[in-house]
């Protein structure tokens, strides 16, 4: 019996690989180590950072008394319970109303779907900050904004969030929507499904992928919003945790400990979930683009 052996060609080696890895090892590097820093100041007493910050916090210099002081004089699981419940929101609502919109422009033809296509991607060039006073006013007049209700306080930046959204999980979405067969939909409208059968069972569970970076893009952006937030929460039980950040800087002034602590508090969440789900993120963000 003769083996059929399939033998790999080696990838011809070339100089120019070796600088293009130096280069992104070099920005790997730049993107990195700052957060690295805070990290490890943040373990540091607030005179040893200033003396000596590029150490690491061994022996005498480690200390978890910044994160003790965060935890007594911060309100942080009120914060992070006020944050997570944004995002979270904020995340339902892109994604169930940037998937239907997606599926509307994408498989009907109706008069206004050219104009309302450009409309969608003119809409991404223009900056929360053009558009705040306006929704602040429109938000005050509704009775929504600066109130001591809970529930309306988290609605006013909830509602800011989702337009903000909206535009990208609409492009994102609508491209991978586009590349499916149409022949699955056809095949369960003649068995007779209707839209929003169709939407749910067939549409969602093919685009997976996109709805998830949609998401979880949502939700990054929810959770950094400092900005929309700064306008909003006025209460301290109302506050997230960026909000929370930036008062501690403004109170604390010089006490570089406490505010690494709380920079850390802050950014290692986000490290986590972007670590565990990097890979749905290009995924979706690759399969839009090509299929787009």
């Amino acid at each position: 019996m003769s083996k059929t052996m399939t033998v790999k060609k080696k990838k011809p080696f070339h100089i120019s690989s070796v600088f293009l890895y130096l280069v992104l090892i070099f920005w790997g590097l730049t993107t990195v180590y700052p957060i690295i820093w805070v990290i490890q100041n943040s373990f540091k007493n607030k005179n040893m950072i200033i003396s000596d910050s590029f150490s690491l916090p061994f022996g005498e210099l480690f200390t978890t008394a910044n994160y003790r002081r965060a935890f007594n004089s911060l309100n942080i699981f009120e914060a992070y319970k006020n944050s997570i419940f944004i995002s979270a929101m904020v995340c339902i609502i892109v994604v169930l109303l940037a998937g239907l919109a997606s599926f509307a422009l994408v498989r009907y033809d109706f008069k206004l779907r050219k104009l309302l296509n450009t409309a969608v991607l003119a809409s991404m060039m223009f900056p929360v900050f053009a558009t705040i006073i306006p929704v602040v006013r429109l938000e005050s007049a509704m009775g929504i904004a600066y109130t001591k209700n809970w529930w309306l306080t988290m609605l006013s930046v909830i509602l800011p969030q989702v337009a903000g959204n909206l535009s990208f999980a609409i492009v994102v979405l609508t491209g991978y929507i586009r590349g499916l067969p149409v022949e699955l939909e056809e095949a369960a409208f003649m068995e007779g499904c209707g839209p929003f059968y169709i939407f749910f069972r067939v549409i969602v569970p093919l685009t997976k992928p996109s709805f998830a970076t949609v998401t979880i893009f949502a939700f990054l952006w929810s959770y950094n919003d400092l900005f929309t937030q700064m306008f909003m929460l006025k209460r301290p039980d109302s506050y997230a945790i960026t909000i929370l950040l930036n008062r501690l800087t403004s109170k604390e002034g010089t006490d570089y400990g406490l505010m690494a602590a709380a920079v850390t508090l802050v950014i290692v969440p986000v490290i986590l979930i972007y670590i565990l789900l990097q890979k749905q993120i290009v995924k979706g963000l690759t399969a839009g683009a090509v299929k787009g």
